[in-house]
């Protein structure tokens, strides 16, 4: 595809270069700086001043202003000028003989003495624009000989040119270009690169100078551009490796030279330039009668037999933008970044950034949505220039203006889509994703309220479920756009979080508990009054607990409690005073009981206060079921579980307040044993359980429930007890088998209760107590455990005895190890009775080893009356 790179632009008119006088031909031209020399076929070297001017359509234009010309004297055409700037010489070969002209005079430079300043028999020269002799008053120059099959290297000086190396080869070489001390030749058969300082050389390929005319060109540092057989344009290096791919232009190529990241060449009737970069054919242009082209200094310079034209690169910034115009882009980024080594970094930064702007856009605006993305992140693009394509979506206290000159051709989304609801959809699509990408980056520095408020639109107009993530993480929604952007899409709940995310919670409350109450619709949360309990639990505004909480318990008093009983306890969260609440819940009956429940049973608060209320809860509650006609079974028997269970659980409610409570109420006799145990009024206890429950179970689960976490003894006396209230109630002297009589129905309880506690009672007070007439046979698996546990704690306290006198026998054995220990005395200790020295060995050790006089221990054995053990020890100094 074709991209307007270069335009032709006329140099030197034909009228200026040879008048009236039609058979002059140019042959060869040079460029210095603003100085052009032409060599025509006449022997005449025409010396012209190039002056650049720009239109008034902006193009370049150029001026000539013919210098001089000079005849050379010897009637052969001029087939080669080179410049030395340096030197202020012209290097001109004309009739096979290299010599010098000054740049100015064009006069002929003489030889100097001691050295010639011509060289005869060449075919070709070239100079070494990478000169390896370090002298700048010293231009070096490889020559072709007609002679013979070498190249040789001369170093030319202001006034004459020397000899400094030659080298042969392999055949006669036809043409020659040099970098350093690699030489890039053309010899008749094929192209070749030689080292003429190693002498090492390396083969390229074949070519047949004999039907075409071979081109050698340096392009770069150690680089060569040749014309290849197939019509190819090879690249190759100081190797003889070729690191880029090959441009395919004409067979009959006449002259080429590299504009980069552009090739010319020139053939009979076309300029074509290929890019460097992606090879491609990028722009044809006419030019008939066309022989030369040179380029110097990165001016491009073609001549016809005629005239002589400068070939002007378009500006690379206006190729790019005539490139994404035509919508190619990967052709301008390619362009782009091959521009990168011809432009200062800052300015190539900012371009490169700017054109993937404007590729990402173009590929947006064609759906290609990856790719747009792409270019946005590497070309790092403000995220507001794809904001404001989309209608509304920008806050309007934004301050965003888009970028000039415009990055895009679009005015908005609805002009890229023409009415396609479709692409519109895909667009906005596009954008939540790549928003919700950047969007913890730093591309939304400086633009986060932009951002976000975007995200929002987009998020509440396509029912997204990344909403809810947005507003309950931290953001930066501006409150006054989003809000009726919420109520548009009746997003209500999503308007509470961002009510609650700008700290206005009683805002978002109001919100939510009309839609609760049906008064707004949102289908967002169906859990949304449990909601609402849970941000009450959670939140450190006492104020608007307290204003809530009411809604709430009304609502469900199961539910709503947890404002009070699932609130945090932490360091930032204000504690609530249970006063306060038991208080506040004083309307809510339900409520208070689950609360006084929570702090009772749960939270294990140890306070009289609220272990009686909730004891008074429960016990009205069941009387109010026993009130009801008919009474609810089931709701009774579970009222009264709680009541009995608090009751035998909690030792810090106010008993006889509660036992005043129930003595009218026959109903609860269970409740008032167990309140007459909590009181140690076991006897009374017993006589209801017993007596007027005839409930002998329960009778036996109260003396194990009172004896909990008391000695066996204590035990053992409420069984006694229980018992004693069986047998008060027998018929005396009578044996258990009238089962009948209440007599009997007592005396079976009692055996029933020695049989399966029997290891709890002392057997014999136990036997006392039972009436003569009873039999053994009922009492024989009592008799039995009675047995077994007397033996039990017979052997078990033999063994103890036997385990302690194994201890004291291991003791006294330690002891008498200790005592086999020397006692040392002297004369100078003293006895630690009476306080005297020993005078003779015979003494008496106290325990601790400390020694005495015989005579001292056998007084204070005398005098006390409780005998010590002593040990006598007899110890020699």
């Amino acid at each position: 595809m074709s991209v307007k790179a270069f335009e032709l632009v006329p140099a030197v008119e034909r009228d200026l270069l040879m008048g009236d006088k039609a058979r002059i031909n140019i042959e060869c031209i040079e460029c210095c700086g603003k100085h052009l020399y032409v060599g025509t076929n006449d022997c005449f070297i025409h010396h012209f001043l190039l002056d650049e001017a720009t239109s008034s359509k902006g193009k370049l234009i150029y001026s000539s202003q013919k210098l001089l010309h000079k005849y050379l004297g010897l009637k052969k055409p001029v087939t080669e000028l080179r410049a030395a700037s340096a030197l202020e010489r012209l290097i001109v070969l004309c009739d096979g003989i290299v010599f010098l002209v000054d740049m100015v005079t064009l006069e002929t430079v003489p030889s100097a003495a001691g050295g010639g300043a011509k060289i005869r028999g060449v075919t070709a020269f070239c100079i070494n624009e990478n000169p390896v002799n370090g002298d700048p008053f010293c231009v070096e120059m490889a020559v072709l000989s007609s002679k013979r099959r070498t190249v040789q290297i001369y170093m030319v000086y202001e006034d004459r040119v020397q000899l400094a190396k030659e080298v042969s080869t392999p055949e006669q070489p036809c043409a020659v270009s040099v970098d350093g001390y690699f030489l890039c030749l053309a010899l008749a058969t094929q192209y070749m690169i030689l080292n003429y300082n190693t002498g090492a050389s390396q083969d390229l390929f074949p070519y047949n100078s004999e039907e075409r005319r071979p081109i050698v060109k340096r392009i770069s540092r150690e680089e060569f551009l040749l014309a290849a057989p197939g019509g190819l344009g090879m690249f190759a290096n100081a190797e003889g490796v070729s690191q880029r791919a090959p441009v395919n232009w004409s067979e009959s190529v006449i002259g080429a030279a590299v504009c980069f990241p552009y090739v010319v060449a020139l053939d009979e009737s076309f300029i074509t330039i290929h890019s460097m970069l992606d090879q491609q054919l990028k722009q044809t242009l006419s030019f008939r009668d066309g022989h030369i082209l040179q380029d110097f200094e990165g001016k491009v310079i073609l001549a016809s037999t005629k005239a002589v034209y400068v070939l002007v690169p378009l500006p690379l910034e206006r190729q790019i933008q005539d490139l994404l115009a035509s919508h190619r882009v990967e052709e301008a980024l390619i362009l782009t970044e091959g521009a990168q080594r011809n432009i200062p970094k800052d300015k190539f930064q900012i371009l490169h950034k700017r054109i993937l702007q404007q590729a990402g856009f173009i590929q947006f605006g064609q759906l290609q949505f990856l790719e747009a993305k792409e270019h946005f992140r590497k070309g790092q693009l403000d995220v507001r220039e794809l904001i404001s394509l989309y209608p509304l979506l920008l806050p309007a206290s934004s301050s965003f203006t888009r970028c000039h000159p415009p990055l895009h051709e679009f005015a908005d989304l609805n002009h890229l889509a023409q009415g396609d609801q479709e692409k519109v959809l895909r667009c906005k699509k596009f954008l939540i994703s790549y928003l919700g990408e950047v969007r913890s980056t730093e591309v939304v520095n400086g633009c986060r309220e932009d951002v976000d408020t975007a995200l929002l639109k987009l998020y509440a107009e396509q029912n997204h479920e990344s909403l809810l993530d947005l507003l309950a993480s931290e953001n930066s929604c501006v409150l006054a756009d989003s809000v009726p952007w919420l109520e548009k899409y009746h997003k209500y709940f999503a308007l509470g979080l961002l009510y609650h995310s700008n700290g206005q919670d009683s805002a978002a409350l109001q919100l939510w508990i009309r839609v609760v109450d049906g008064d707004l619709q949102d289908s967002t949360r169906s859990d949304l009054y449990e909601y609402i309990v849970d941000f009450l639990c959670t939140s450190s505004n006492l104020d608007l607990v307290w204003k809530y909480a009411d809604w709430a318990l009304l609502k469900d008093p199961t539910k709503g409690i947890h404002v009070f009983t699932r609130r945090p306890a932490s360091k930032d969260q204000p504690e609530l005073n249970p006063d306060d609440v038991i208080t506040y819940l004083g309307k809510h009956s339900r409520a208070l009981l689950l609360y006084l429940e929570h702090l009772v049973l749960e939270r294990r608060i140890q306070k009289e206060k609220f272990h009686t209320h909730l004891a008074v809860l429960y016990l009205e509650r069941v009387l109010s079921l026993l009130s009801e006609l008919p009474a609810n079974e089931e709701q009774l028997t579970k009222a009264r579980e709680r009541l009995q269970a608090m009751l035998r659980e909690s030792d810090l409610y106010r008993v006889q307040f509660l036992l005043v409570k129930t003595e009218n109420c026959e109903q609860l006799l269970l409740e008032r044993a167990t309140l007459h145990g909590k009181l140690e009024e076991h006897d009374k206890a017993l006589h209801i359980l017993v007596h007027q429950l005839r409930d002998f179970p329960s009778a036996e689960a109260f003396c194990i429930w009172a004896s909990s976490c008391r000695d066996s003894a204590y035990r053992q006396r409420l069984f006694h007890l229980l018992l004693g209230v069986y047998l008060d109630g027998s018929v005396p002297g009578s044996a258990p088998s009238a089962a009948g009589s209440n007599g009997g129905e007592m005396e079976m309880a009692a055996v029933d209760l020695l049989n399966r506690h029997g290891e709890v009672f002392d057997a014999v007070r136990v036997l006392e107590m039972l009436p003569e007439g009873w039999s053994l046979q009922l009492l024989k698996p009592f008799l039995g455990r009675a047995v077994r546990a007397s033996m039990h704690a017979c052997r078990t306290s033999q063994i103890a005895v036997g385990l302690a006198h194994s201890e004291n026998l291991q003791l006294l054995h330690d002891r008498l190890k200790e005592r086999k220990k020397p006692i040392l005395i002297s004369e100078k200790k003293g006895c630690h009775l009476c306080h005297n020295t020993f005078s003779e060995p015979s003494v008496v050790c106290l325990p601790g080893g400390v020694p005495v006089h015989t005579h001292c221990v056998a007084q204070r054995a005398r005098d006390s009356p409780t005998k010590r053990q002593l040990t006598n020890s007899s110890n020699h100094t």
